[in-house]
């Protein structure tokens, strides 16, 4: 349902889409034999709906067939490139003639998205065409943005950023990286800030999956989707846990409608119904936040049940026997109803569920992520699949659908605050690994950082605000942070939206670095309290390229890694954020220790570094996760002959051979998705589903990793004997791999004498050379070992996963029964609030001031902070208004009706001005706002702070505006679904 009445003839203009879609099957059948970008190319029949949408003649078309353009003038090219906003990973051909980007056509031949696009893919072609993007450098002079040279930019910043430095440390600049960066960008960037000396760095995940990523990882070794989209058509239950997927993740759907086909039941458990919801066989209603009590609740009636697979526990998992007592004495039926909401008839139901219809799978989002003890939530999310067996299984497994097009390939290479790229840590150890890949010397990059501070984690960039405003005695770090570069990242993504208002006025520079300029370039031209704004702050916006117009390698969800082509060259005087990058570090003095290992390649005359190089330094260093087989002639291949591949396995279907390259993709899995172990030579095929002992490990097999010690309490934590990846020589549990065990196994000269050399003291992540990697697979073993996921995660502040009350609900009962951790006093570099500040808002009552649960979501229209799809005139018209839903029962309470304005408040002392959407979608405590929107602040337009033809043109207010404090203990993950507010009508 539409908030505003579209202009009559707003929908005339196209066709049906069931006319769109049987044009679409039609040209996708025309030649059975032939793959999609052949068939383009041989026929020029325009694009498939393209033809619709233009009403292109047949004439026309064939004369563009002779390899013309429509008027016989130019030259048609088709670029193979991916949609830029959900982590999908729907592949689009670009149809490009004399250099300008005309038309699109969603690749049918694609295993992932099928031909098929949501609303954002359809209208790709606005967004690198975009007429509302950012130009030119531009720095804000009293109050107004000027243009400038990017001479002047460059200069200026740089000269401001060592000025900062000498005075303040390294760590006085902070940097927010991007998960619209491509792999090879967002390594790069880790890279730059490690030469400028901090680990201050970081970038959206950490405010959408780092809950995710510390949960997963930390039960059975990787933090990320286990099976994939294509997966969850073998699955025979889908629970759907705080994911809309419906309209976060649209194509998603058509793997679930296809599973649903065939009998797969379909669980949705949310506090609001959504569209996701509307196709659930059924529905379950829970208060948000209580994640904990609901997944324990189906846990105390499969273990009361004995529906649990006993022998897969006993084989593959540690410490169940202990989760299952606190499950069956906590977690009754009674607590479950008071905690949740969700009576004992209906746990029952969905419980049996799960139990009988396996395999059944596990989706997650950031309704479970974004919480006080996201962490937790998600470990109990794995703790349900491992008592049911289903990790490790076609058609079960975790899937966490993430949320950018790139986020997790950022999260897995980019700009971490704890971590260099793969994970690896910020010991000694792990900078001596990258040193040598990198090519500088390990004392080198020790001298850049303040003393002390090379392996301590940064500060994380939901806190960034605090790093500014807390008190320096406070802080672990010598200052306060002063300088602040948003890298391609929505300030209105982040919650305290006032209090960053005022810790953007205090900094000496902020630089936004975007195709769009981003509310933070309105939020801080925009006047703020006097005594806040620094006199001497200066502002910069430096235009980036889009990632169509570039190349590089990005990560879907599910660890497939596609490389996109170049569709057109930077518009205006936009720039790649690699080359601005380089550009920066040429001003800095560290250029050739940056790109030292690139080729430069000409871009509208200026040295851009080569990312395919990128990428084959992260081939060489990234040996962790398997980011090292994807060599970009492996990656561009699998681009070129997509249809070779399953639609359900992604693997390749028989004997398939790149015709311009002569590679041979037999057994490859699509997008080489990680681990992809070893060197591209070694051929591994890439891991579809992890943890699946029914494979070979080169057939993308395995078993749980032993990250954790070998022993725990004097029990075992490696698997048990005959649970192991099938073919494997060790048929027992077993330790990652090294040196010293290949010298014990009799493996050691296996190694070439040159590898021998290398690998002497070295483990499977470290060993340059992966000769260690290869001999273990040769033998049928995972390098990483083979050990037991855990139950019981000992190295968290919770070991089982507890229920805890959010420090602002509506639930004081609840707060004495599940309170909050303990205050802390450095978690992050900086002090954070728990307890105190919970026992707070119970004496003060806030509840009975603000008495609704405000949680927030996704449109389909619109995606992350919105700036860029709100800035699209073809998405724009979808939706057009910020809204509230508010249950009916509510509304009626306040005299509201629907499409009224609103004023809705929060305990931070904001106030937004937004419609009111009546509906039953929420329950009568609860109310919904979308996260996409930005633009309006507090009931004023924020237009004319915005720079001169740069705003979108949809404005509203941002929900970040009036989110509260809140943070998970383990990774800092904002507190976004579980708050309080008011709603009075304006």
């Amino acid at each position: 349902m539409l908030l505003t009445k579209k202009t009559a003839g707003a929908a005339a203009t196209g066709r049906s889409h069931a006319f769109v879609h049987s044009l679409q099957r039609g040209l996708a059948s025309a030649l059975p034999t032939m793959d999609r970008r052949s068939f383009l190319r041989r026929s020029g029949l325009g694009v498939g709906v393209g033809i619709a949408a233009s009403q292109l003649t047949l004439v026309k078309k064939a004369k563009a067939a002779a390899g013309g353009s429509i008027d016989g003038t130019g030259k048609i090219e088709v670029r193979r490139t991916v949609c830029t906003h959900c982590s999908v990973g729907c592949a689009t051909d670009a149809i490009v003639e004399n250099g300008v980007w005309v038309r699109q056509e969603p690749v049918f031949d694609s295993p992932i998205n099928l031909g098929s696009h949501c609303a954002k893919g359809a209208a790709l072609r606005e967004h690198g065409h975009g007429e509302y993007r950012l130009r030119y450098p531009m720095k804000l002079v009293d109050g107004k943005y000027q243009k400038i040279s990017w001479d002047q930019a460059l200069d200026e910043i740089t000269a401001k950023m060592k000025a900062l430095k000498e005075a303040s440390g390294p760590d006085s600049v902070y940097f927010i990286g991007s998960s619209k960066h491509n792999n090879e960008q967002a390594y790069l960037l880790r890279k730059f800030v490690s030469f400028w000396g901090s680990n201050n760095c970081d970038h959206q995940a950490r405010i959408c999956h780092s809950t995710t990523v510390a949960g997963v990882a930390n039960t059975w070794g990787y933090g990320a989707m286990t099976n994939s989209y294509n997966d969850m058509q073998n699955s025979k239950c889908a629970l759907y846990i705080g994911s809309n997927a419906a309209e976060a993740h649209p194509v998603s759907m058509l793997h679930m409608l296809h599973a649903k086909e065939n009998g797969c039941k379909m669980i949705v458990v949310d506090p609001r119904f959504t569209r996701t919801a509307a196709k659930a066989d059924e529905y379950v209603r829970i208060r948000s936040g209580t994640d904990i009590p609901f997944l324990f609740g189906l846990l105390h009636h499969i273990f009361k049940n004995g529906w649990e697979d006993k022998q897969y526990i006993n084989d593959r998992v540690y410490g169940m026997d202990k989760v299952r007592e606190e499950v069956l004495a906590k977690w009754t039926p009674a607590a479950v109803e008071e905690a949740c909401g969700v009576k004992e008839e209906q746990m029952a139901k969905v419980a049996k569920m799960m139990a009988e219809a396996k395999p059944a799978t596990i989706v997650w989002c950031m309704g479970q992520t974004q919480h006080s003890i996201g962490n937790a939530m998600v470990r109990a999310s794995c703790i349900l699949q491992l008592a049911l067996g289903n990790v490790g299984k076609s058609g079960g497994g975790t899937n966490i659908f993430r949320g950018h097009d790139n986020v997790q390939g950022a999260t897995d290479v980019g700009p971490n605050p704890d971590s260099l790229p793969g994970y690896y840590g910020l010991a000694a150890g792990s900078w001596k690994h990258f040193a040598a890949a990198w090519g500088v010397e390990y004392d080198w990059i020790k001298a850049q950082y303040a003393e002390g501070m090379m392996e301590k984690p940064g500060i994380t960039v939901s806190r960034w605000i605090d790093g500014v405003l807390e008190k320096n005695e406070l802080i672990d770090q010598e200052h306060n942070l002063r300088g602040v570069f948003f890298w391609g990242h929505a300030p209105n993504s982040q919650t305290r939206g006032l209090e960053m208002k005022r810790a953007m006025d205090k900094l000496d520079l902020l630089v936004v670095v975007d195709p769009y300029p981003s509310a933070t370039a309105a939020m801080a031209a925009m006047p703020g309290k006097p005594e806040d704004l620094n006199p001497d702050r200066a502002v910069y916006l430096l235009p980036a390229a889009t990632q169509f117009e570039t190349s590089g390698s990005c990560t879907a969800s599910n660890r497939s890694l596609q490389w996109r082509e170049k569709v057109i060259d930077p518009l205006w005087e936009s720039r790649s954020d690699h080359m601005i990058m380089y550009q920066f570090a040429q001003k800095l003095g560290f250029d050739k220790e940056l790109c030292k290992n690139y080729k430069m390649q000409q871009v509208k005359g200026l040295d851009e570094p080569v990312p395919e190089d990128i990428l084959r330094e992260i081939n060489r260093s990234v040996w962790t996760i398997g980011y090292t087989g994807q060599s970009p002639e492996r990656l561009k291949a699998h681009m070129r002959n997509m249809g070779a591949f399953d639609i359900k396995t992604l693997k390749c279907k028989g004997k398939v051979v790149d015709k311009e390259t002569g590679y041979d993709m037999s057994g490859d899995y699509f997008g080489l998705p990680w681990p992809c172990y070893g060197t591209p030579e070694i051929k591994h095929p890439g891991s579809a589903n992890l943890y699946d002992t029914s494979r070979h490990v080169m057939d993308g097999g395995g078993n749980f990793r032993a990250n954790f010690g070998v022993e725990r309490e004097g029990v075992s934590l490696l698997a048990e004997d005959g649970s192991h990846s099938l073919g494997a020589e060790i048929t027992t549990g077993y330790p990652e791999f090294d040196h010293l065990l290949l010298k014990k196994l009799g493996w050691w000269d296996d190694l070439s004498d040159a590898e021998k050399a290398k690998a002497e003291g070295k483990n499977w992540k470290t060993d340059p050379t992966g000769a260690i990697i290869r001999v273990a697979m040769a033998h049928g073993c995972h390098p990483f070992g083979n050990a037991k996921a855990r139950a019981i995660v000992w190295n968290f502040p919770d070991g089982i996963p507890q229920h805890r009350e959010p420090i602002y609900g509506i639930r004081p009962d609840l707060v004495a029964k599940y309170p909050s951790h303990d205050d802390q006093k450095n978690r992050w570099r900086l002090p954070i609030l728990y307890k105190s500040l919970q026992q707070k808002n119970v004496e003060d009552k806030v509840h009975e001031k603000f008495p609704f649960i405000m949680t927030s979501g996704r449109l389909v229209e619109y995606e992350g902070g919105g700036e860029e799809t709100r800035s699209n005139p073809w998405l724009a018209e979808l939706q057009q208004e910020m809204f509230i839903e508010l249950n009916p029962a509510a509304a009626a309470a306040r005299g509201i009706r629907n499409g009224e304005r609103v004023w809705v408040s929060t305990p931070t002392g904001a106030r937004l001005n937004v419609q009111a959407l009546v509906t039953e979608r929420v329950d009568e405590h609860t109310v919904f706002m979308p996260f996409h929107f930005s633009g309006r602040w507090q009931g004023e337009d924020m237009k004319a702070y915005y720079p001169a033809g740069a705003m979108p043109v949809v404005r509203g207010e941002a929900i970040n505006t009036a989110t509260t404090y809140g943070y998970d203990i383990v990774t800092m993950m904002q507190e976004t679904k579980t708050t309080v507010c008011n709603v009075e009508k304006a």
